[in-house]
């Protein structure tokens, strides 16, 4: 059985935790350490502005497109419908005030009554 399991203490571990701790703690005060203002370069803040999207895809599409590890087989798949539904809100009311909320409310009022009505 593995040290980390049995309730002792390794020392490796404990200089590994404490090593993340100070990096973590570093780069997030790195830009407070400096007296004068930070500026990012055009570039930089273009591509900040693609991040949030990015991350967003790269949690939702695994989620949707896959079941248990593995792509989807067939279109008995709840999810692909409260999608279709949310991003079709989504393009019809564009520009609109809450069109993220709308967006959700209208995929999951798709989605809940095929899930749980159907067991899709």
């Amino acid at each position: 059985m593995s040290s980390m399991f049995s309730g002792e203490v390794n020392p490796g571990h404990m200089a590994t935790i404490a090593a993340l701790a100070c990096v973590s703690v570093l780069a997030r005060c790195f830009f407070f350490l400096s007296s004068r203002e930070w500026t990012l370069p055009d570039w930089a803040r273009r591509g900040l502005q693609y991040a949030p999207m990015a991350a967003l895809s790269a949690v939702i599409v695994p989620e949707v497109v896959m079941s248990q590890g593995h792509l989807i087989h067939n279109l008995q798949d709840a999810r692909l419908y409260g999608v279709a539904a949310a991003m079709a809100f989504f393009f019809v009311r564009r520009g609109v005030g809450q069109v993220v909320l709308g967006a959700i409310v209208c995929g999951m009022a798709v989605y809940l009554p095929l899930h749980i009505g159907l067991g899709w």
